[in-house]
């Protein structure tokens, strides 16, 4: 009998999330990895990353090679595509998703993060995959004026982010695998801090501060570096734990404290204007109007709102199966962003 050497497949891998991921996986000796992407270009930017972190994380005898890992065209929304690159597959990292804010896009925001997720769980089923891992996030736990855990009810209410109700409806996907026999692990992270990707997401943060940013907000939340995010999955995947989720937040601070870190570790001047509730109220309203005659959208009423905001996760939940896992300390993680932020300014 021929051996049976285990495959994984990783959604997303031109993300954030995904492309850290794949790098962790390659350098720590997995060697039958596929990867889905959309676009060429988004391939580039991982291959970019990888030389970036070989050349300061890898060791002299193993650094991760780009080239190990199959990349495979196609779209969590395209099922011929997805069916052939699941052929072989044991293990799943579903970290694909569309993140927006604007309700004009919630019907792709469903198509792309709901609809994807039932498919991706559909053919884990069909094609009897061991174990799943789906990248949510705490948008998908709703409000909560205590700290939110992994035990806080989503409330349907009008308050909701077009993108958190996505993320809670894709959950309920996984959760439905669950019943037709998946194993499955779910991880829901803060807001995600890391390398590689400055025009979406988090990335922006840098972007904004480096071009002189000039105002902060009253609100706080919780951040998590996306190596800690990475490294917990991993480890979630390889262990026992079946059909969980768990919070993963580092860190819950104000977004005034975390925009002044990162002006420091960027070396320039940090915001010092601090918006009020009012102020981001009418803001959200102004850029309404102004979408109206085709502009694009910058501030919508929920990100106003997480803006003034002040939310706490409670996160010791992970200590449970690994009581020694540490988070890495904010100021490290904004360090090693703005080396990287500002080295990729300089290629430009």
């Amino acid at each position: 009998m021929p051996n049976f050497v285990a495959m994984i497949l990783v959604t997303g891998g031109t993300g954030l999330v995904g492309s850290h991921l794949l790098w962790q996986l390659v350098a720590q000796g997995e060697n039958k990895i596929r990867a889905i992407y959309r676009t060429e270009a988004k391939i580039k930017a991982v291959e970019a990353l990888f030389q970036w972190k070989n050349e300061r994380e890898g060791t002299d005898e193993f650094k991760a090679d780009f080239w190990q890992i199959e990349w495979l065209q196609a779209d969590v929304t395209d099922i011929p595509a997805l069916t052939e690159a699941f052929a072989e597959i044991t293990r799943v990292y579903h970290c694909a998703a569309l993140v927006s804010f604007n309700p004009k896009r919630f019907d792709e925001l469903q198509k792309n993060n709901v609809e994807g997720t039932a498919n991706i769980i559909n053919l884990c089923l069909k094609h009897q995959v061991e174990k799943c891992c789906y990248v949510s996030s705490v948008a998908a736990l709703g409000d909560s004026v205590k700290a939110i855990t992994e035990e806080t009810h989503w409330e349907a209410n009008k308050e909701n982010s077009v993108y958190g109700i996505s993320k809670f409806a894709s959950e309920m996907e996984v959760w439905r695998g669950t019943q037709e026999g998946l194993d499955v692990v779910i991880v829901n992270p803060g807001v995600i801090l890391g390398e590689g990707f400055y025009d979406s997401g988090s990335g922006t943060i840098f972007k904004q501060i480096a071009n002189g940013l000039k105002f902060t907000v009253p609100g706080a939340t919780g951040f998590v570096d996306v190596v800690d995010v990475v490294r917990a999955m991993i480890a979630l995947m390889q262990s026992d734990v079946l059909n969980e989720r768990f919070i993963l937040v580092g860190h819950n601070l104000a977004f005034e404290t975390v925009l002044k870190k990162t002006a420091t570790a960027l070396g320039v001047k940090a915001p010092s204007k601090m918006l009020k509730k009012w102020q981001l109220d009418l803001a959200w309203k102004i850029d309404w109007f102004l979408s109206l005659f085709g502009k694009r959208r910058q501030l919508t009423k929920s990100t106003a709102k997480s803006g003034y905001t002040k939310t706490v996760y409670e996160a010791e939940k992970l200590k449970t199966p690994f009581p020694e896992f540490e988070y890495t300390p904010i100021e490290t993680t904004l360090s090693r962003v703005a080396k990287h932020f500002n080295y990729s300014q300089e290629l430009k």
